[in-house]
């Protein structure tokens, strides 16, 4: 993300959330972290067979 503060202030108005002005600096902040952790998590190599989800096996339930 480039602009993260335009897109917190973008954000806010979406939701309509009265940010004042002397939060946004932390709110940005603390995104510009939650981003740094997030690209961790999407730069995490996984095996090709490993599946995003369990398959949903009708077949398989219990009665």
């Amino acid at each position: 993300m480039k602009n993260i503060e335009k897109y917190v202030e973008l954000t806010a108005e979406l939701i309509n959330l009265e940010l004042q002005p002397e939060h946004l600096p932390g709110v940005v902040e603390n995104l510009e972290r939650i981003a740094a952790i997030a690209q961790l998590v999407i730069d995490f190599p996984l095996p090709p067979e490993i599946e995003p989800a369990p398959k949903f096996d009708p077949e398989k339930l219990e009665s």
